[in-house]
């Protein structure tokens, strides 16, 4: 199983990068819709095997987790967009960055969820740690709504640009240019950098998250590949209505703190059933969503 999924990852990589977007262009919204379409459909049918061959209660967990994970994942598009303006990184060039960042992203999930699951096997009272740190982080996404974003003080930016020149503007889509007889990395590199490690900051969040509903290594992998395999298409689809969605970090917020508690009951008289929780989450975001639309935020002139 774990060959043959990660096989069929790399060939959807393959496909997407080498067939679909072989020449950078601009990600129209109807494009974006289609390949999030896509993105689900595929999720939604891989589900469908797992809960035929592995049961009914591992489709669910599936479900549930790849639930979680996709609604996590929206808070990773307002950083997207908050980066992309920053730097003016140019429409045409957004899908590579986040094509490499998607790559990145897996690679680095693959391996927290293998430490994951080996500290959870060895020290069950980790649990605990992960369901209060979700709590204190949602608590922290409801009370703390608006964050401003300054990516010249991020530390890694300011260690990479210590050893290495970073050029002035953009050279196209490259990451990399020989001038003057030395390598240096354009602007587009440290914007992927930076995706890098919001990712890596995000993955903190909701890997941890998605282990309050299974302790199965290829449940956990799996919900956690398909959300981010469709990142870039929902990053593209949802850019230019986010602002409308102005109370969806609330919902993401108590999503992660009813988790934590979901976690630290796990293992006493009151355990939430896995479709209670479902319920619950469901419910949530639902809220949020109705919520924005039904009483949109007055932007300041």
């Amino acid at each position: 199983m774990w060959v043959g999924f990660n096989v069929f990852v790399l060939m959807m990589l393959a496909l997407d990068l080498g067939v679909f977007h072989r020449k950078a262009h601009v990600v129209s919204f109807k494009e974006s819709m289609s390949w999030t379409a896509v993105w689900i459909a595929l999720a939604m049918a891989f589900n469908g095997w797992v809960w035929h061959q592995l049961g009914p209660e591992k489709g669910l967990e599936f479900f549930t987790g790849y639930v979680i994970e996709k609604s996590l994942s929206v808070d990773n598009v307002f950083v997207f967009a908050l980066l992309f303006s920053y730097f003016a990184v140019p429409q045409v060039y957004q899908h590579k960055v986040l094509f490499w960042g998607v790559l990145g992203a897996l690679v680095m999930r693959a391996v927290m969820i293998v430490l994951g699951a080996a500290l959870i096997t060895k020290f069950g009272w980790i649990l605990y740690l992960f369901g209060g740190f979700l709590i204190l982080t949602g608590i922290k996404m409801i009370v703390k709504q608006e964050e401003e974003i300054h990516p010249e003080r991020n530390p890694v930016v300011r260690w990479f640009k210590r050893w290495m020149a970073v050029t002035p503007d953009f050279r196209g889509d490259r990451f990399f240019v020989r001038e003057g007889g030395a390598w240096a990395a354009t602007p587009l590199f440290v914007v992927l950098l930076l995706v890098e490690v919001s990712d890596l900051v995000f993955a903190v969040d909701s890997i941890p998250a998605i282990f309050a509903v299974t302790k199965d290594p290829f449940i956990v992998y799996t919900s956690n590949v398909f959300a981010i395999m469709g990142l870039r298409s929902l990053y593209f689809a949802l850019a230019g209505v986010m602002d409308k969605f102005h109370y969806l970090k609330v919902g993401l917020g108590f999503v992660l703190s009813f988790v934590g508690v979901k976690m630290l009951l796990a293992h006493t008289a009151w355990k939430i059933d896995t479709v209670v929780s479902l319920g619950v989450i469901v419910g949530i975001l639902g809220a949020s969503v109705v919520a924005s639309l039904v009483r949109p935020r007055k932007l300041e002139a």
